[in-house]
């Protein structure tokens, strides 16, 4: 597989124009948690420091779900709530961004999830979470909303769902109907090592269905941990160990110095843009929700290595503009803000 960089103001200015006039899009459809993030009111300091919090909408899957739509994408969520005042403030959020929320589901016996989440003064984030247990994590299988599985071109989810029953089960299910339906399958591990019983079950719980994914994105820090601590720069341990038969695309978050790409046919990598960070929150979510965007109305793109490259271009300046600002969902930027930066970029 040749290996090739992206380096030359030509090349960044041919990416900046492909901005795709499809009117309605293929649906991208998440499955997962979604929670109240509460955050410090003062940046760089501990939780136990923290002299107050504000509440902000949170969870990963829902995050996606909200930068597609926000693009202009077709997107929707699957999952649970409590039914209490943050739920119900969560399921108007995702309405207000233009989400489809008819899979989500209320439970009256269980409370929405929290969690506690700051960044410390030595840069590593700091998470508290109450779910003992969440309603997100009690969506049972036969709560699913078929029908809208059956639509989805894309189906994205995470781990989390994975940890407890009876979502695991409801997860597996939903995997199960939307590959026998045609649904690319979308996996972001997103590693929350707090909420698993111990690392070995976190490590043998998001492998258990590495497998079964179409397209995975993960960070340097989880190539790590998932390969028991071999070098996340080194391309033969990504595609010896992580890199499977059935997988059509690969991606690696690098944060500010943008991601690398493994194809069957080919691999390399696309650089950031240079942006002045506020708040790294949702940048990940932000990334993967601009891939998967462009990927809905163009599922064949991981087979042309060009196309590809315009798209994670794109989805790293997705990235980029939200940790300009505060939060995950209120930071999502738009498709004339991505395009903006796209063009100070090239300049």
């Amino acid at each position: 597989m040749a290996e090739k960089p992206i380096s030359d103001d030509l090349e960044r200015l041919s990416l900046i124009s492909n901005r795709d006039s499809v009117v309605k899009r293929p649906l991208v459809l998440c499955f997962g948690e979604l929670l109240i993030d509460f955050v410090p009111t003062v940046s760089g300091v501990s939780l136990a420091e923290a002299p107050a919090f504000k509440k902000a909408p949170g969870g990963a899957p829902a995050n996606v779900a909200v930068c597609v739509a926000r693009l202009g994408g077709s997107s929707a969520f699957i999952g649970k709530v409590g039914e209490d005042e943050f739920g119900h403030m969560l399921a108007d959020v995702l309405k207000e961004n233009k989400v489809d929320v008819s899979g989500m589901r209320f439970d009256s016996s269980a409370r929405t999830a929290l969690a506690f989440v700051t960044l410390r003064p030595d840069g590593e984030r700091e998470f508290l979470f109450f779910r003992n247990p969440s309603a997100d994590m009690l969506l049972r299988e036969s709560e699913l909303d078929i029908d809208l599985i059956k639509k989805a071109a894309i189906f994205h989810y995470g781990s989390i769902s994975l940890i407890e029953e009876p979502c695991k089960s409801s997860q597996l299910a939903a995997m199960a109907i939307a590959k026998k339906s045609g649904s690319l399958l979308s996996y972001d591990p997103n590693l929350r090592l707090a909420l698993w019983p111990s690392a070995d079950a976190a490590r043998k719980g998001i492998m258990s269905v590495w497998d079964q994914a179409d397209i995975i994105k993960i960070s340097e820090d989880e190539i790590t941990f998932l390969t028991g601590g071999d070098d996340p720069y080194d391309d033969n341990v990504v595609l010896n160990k992580l890199f499977h038969t059935n997988l059509r695309l690969l991606l690696v978050s690098e944060g500010s110095q943008g991601c690398r790409y493994y194809t069957k046919q080919f691999k390399g990598r696309v650089p950031g843009l240079k942006v002045k960070p506020v708040d790294t929150t949702g940048a990940g979510d932000a990334f993967v929700g601009g891939v998967l965007y462009r990927m809905a109305s163009d599922l064949d793109l991981y087979q042309d290595e060009k196309r590809l490259r315009e798209a994670l271009y794109f989805a790293n300046a997705c990235g980029a503009l939200t940790v300009t600002k505060n939060g995950a969902i209120p930071a999502l930027p738009t498709i004339e803000a991505i395009e903006q930066l796209q063009s100070e970029d090239a300049a």
